[in-house]
């Protein structure tokens, strides 16, 4: 072996989750292809069809033609996450990128995270997204995950909601050695990746047809976020109900004493306040309750051990019906 030769490039696998994006894919293609053969290195490109109901997977079957590129065609729609963690199953390059169908992420961005994640040895790319384009009401509960997942994971990143991120492999295989259902992955990925950074990366308006993220799919996720990794919620409740429990003590000395100094009659005059702070405990109560049975709903479905996705099809690259 010649020791001047130069070291081959690291393999780089994108791994794009698809539900419905049937407007995007042909534009997203053009923008793609440039952008890898522009990194002059092996690559691939992983579409995860997510149980799209327009013609996103016929599109993606018209890609096959390409060596580079596999479809892989799940059984329904398990979600972006679910999506992302089958594609990561199935990639072969040393350093994988996500990026979402919908152009918001462009893909020219993709050469900076890669050459940080090399220059820096980072385990963990992010990306901020500068400028952003999304509406107001996507905005705030983007901020409000980005809080809760700075406090609970103790990494301080700023943009923890942008699917434009580079792992290393190691980080991806053992993200998909835990089998988690409903998990956060660009929390998990934290879990693993021992040296983390961000980068700025530009921001676009949604190419074409509508966001498969509303409002509450957003809190659903905020709920896997916290979670998924934290148990604060019931600790907060607990907290809460000695509180509470405390104050009804020393509400209920201030009655006392009230109806010794001031009469019956004052004590009569007070109904309306304990009914308020009944109404206040009971609401308390059923949002403890409904808090509760989410835990043990998801603890249900992790025992229960059903695969968080079914691979239905792996389509180019060799694969065939699996």
């Amino acid at each position: 072996m010649n020791a001047d030769a130069a070291p081959v490039a690291a393999m780089i696998s994108l791994v794009i989750p698809v539900y419905n994006e049937e407007g995007n894919l042909k534009r997203l293609m053009e923008r793609i292809e440039p952008v890898m053969r522009g990194l002059k290195r092996p690559y691939e490109i992983v579409f995860v069809d997510d149980g799209s109901r327009d013609g996103s997977l016929r599109m993606l079957a018209g890609f096959i033609g390409s060596p580079e590129v596999r479809v892989v065609e799940l059984t329904r729609n398990y979600g972006q996450h679910a999506a992302i963690l089958a594609g990561f199953s199935l990639v072969r390059g040393e350093i994988v990128v996500t990026l979402d169908a919908d152009l918001q992420n462009p893909p020219e961005e993709i050469p900076r995270l890669v050459a940080t994640m090399e220059e820096g040895g980072f385990d963990v790319v992010g990306s901020i997204r500068r400028g952003r384009k999304d509406s107001f009401l996507r905005i705030i509960p983007s901020k409000l995950v980005n809080m809760v997942a700075r406090r609970i994971t103790g990494v301080q990143m700023s943009d923890w909601g942008c699917m434009l991120r580079a792992y290393r492999r190691t980080v991806v295989d053992r993200m998909s050695e835990c089998h988690e259902h409903a998990t956060f992955i660009p929390a998990l990925a934290t879990h693993f990746g021992k040296r983390v950074t961000e980068v700025e990366v530009a921001h676009e308006e949604r190419y074409g047809g509508k966001s498969n993220y509303p409002l509450r799919k957003l809190i659903n996720l905020q709920f896997d976020l916290v979670a998924s990794f934290s148990d604060l919620p019931i600790k907060l409740i607990m907290y809460g109900g000695v509180a509470m429990a405390a104050l009804g003590v020393c509400f209920g000395i201030v009655l006392a004493v009230a109806r010794l100094v001031y009469g019956a009659l004052w004590a009569a005059q007070g109904v309306f306040t304990l009914f308020a702070v009944l109404f206040a405990f009971v609401g308390l109560q059923f949002f403890a309750l409904g808090l509760i049975g989410e835990y043990i709903g998801r603890i249900y479905r992790e025992v229960r051990k059903r695969p968080e996705y079914v691979i239905e099809r792996v389509l180019g690259g060799g694969g065939g019906t699996r």
